[in-house]
């Protein structure tokens, strides 16, 4: 007899949303698909549960890539009417562009929540990611070859720019007991055709994933490896954090740093990587380095032993190893 999911239960929503009570505002960001619109149903009865309970705002991004999408933001107002929930719909009116259409259409979903969270005054933005998106983003990085950080996936909360917070409560749930809240509470959804779309990576891998779970690689061991990944993660940059006044000084020139070249090579790899990338970040004005990059240049940078000079440009930074030490500096323009 086949296993049904249950509903996720009233006790289950309150230890969910638990650690947000005490929120003046909470922005829930609502697409009107059906993690979103569980989000959005579970979040308003746990409110009306809680006294004092944080003042919530719903939010549905219309990224103008599809013309269902103002239905289905007039669909989210209305349910949202119904929990006595105000709603604003957010439009991305900047041009699209042709290549990496979803990734730029992501950024700009954050950026306008971001600033309507500001507007309600709420330092929370709440999203509807669950344990099989987790399974999804950690399978996508991994066929794009990210290191430990990005196969760690996403966390339950996340620091965004302007002191907002990204809160992820259904990260542990899965997919199919959001679908049986809706089923229980008799709440319509929408379906985005582009979830199927087979021209993003995405989509390509979701049915991979029920294969996997076949075998045993199910989106909860692929969770577990995410959190186990996650505190090895956390120690590393503890180990960085601690090395670094150790091993490296600012220099003379603004923004300049010189890195302690014996002090760098006696360090397991990985904490060598981190210190001169984080330093090559910080110095530059491209943001961090990509991991394929950096693993290059450290490789090239050990190779060069003997050489009297050694100077590469990455990530907009000047590195120049001589001698005893390696110096980083904001590379001319």
């Amino acid at each position: 007899m086949p296993v049904v999911d249950p509903p996720v239960s009233d006790a289950e929503a309150d230890a969910l949303f638990a650690e947000l009570a005490d929120a003046p505002a909470l922005l829930l960001a609502i697409s009107g698909g059906p993690d979103s619109t569980a989000l959005l149903a579970l979040a308003a009865r746990w409110a009306a549960r809680v006294t004092r309970a944080p003042r919530l705002i719903a939010a549905t991004v219309d990224h103008g890539l599809r013309p269902e999408a103002r239905r289905e933001a007039n669909a989210v107002k209305r349910l949202a009417q119904t929990f006595g929930i105000p709603h604003r719909t957010l439009r991305w009116r900047e041009a699209k562009p042709v290549a990496g259409i979803q990734e730029k259409a992501r950024l700009a979903r954050y950026e306008l929540l971001r600033a309507e969270a500001r507007r309600h005054g709420a330092r929370h933005v709440l999203t509807a990611h669950t344990l099989d998106d987790q399974a999804e983003t950690i399978l996508f990085r991994m066929a794009r070859g990210s290191g430990i950080s990005g196969l760690a996936g996403m966390a339950r909360a996340t620091e965004q720019p302007d002191e907002i917070v990204l809160v992820r409560p259904f990260l542990h749930v899965p997919k199919a007991r959001l679908l049986a809240t809706l089923a229980a509470q008799e709440l319509a959804f929408a379906d985005d055709p582009s979830n199927r779309d087979p021209r993003f990576a995405r989509s390509r891998l979701r049915p991979l994933i029920a294969q996997l779970a076949q075998e045993g690689l199910d989106a909860q061991r692929l969770s577990l490896l995410a959190l186990r990944l996650r505190r090895a993660d956390a120690a590393i940059e503890a180990i960085v954090n601690a090395v670094t006044p150790v091993a490296t000084r600012p220099l003379g020139s603004p923004g300049a740093i010189t890195i302690d070249a014996a002090v760098l090579g006696s360090l397991p790899a990985e904490v060598a990587l981190r210190l001169i990338g984080r330093a090559i970040a910080n110095v530059g004005d491209e943001g961090p380095v990509e991991l394929g990059k950096l693993e290059a240049f450290m490789a090239a940078l050990a190779a060069s032993t003997g050489v009297s000079r050694f100077r590469r440009t990455l990530a907009g930074a000047m590195v120049t190893f001589a001698g005893e030490r390696i110096v980083i500096e904001r590379a001319p323009t």
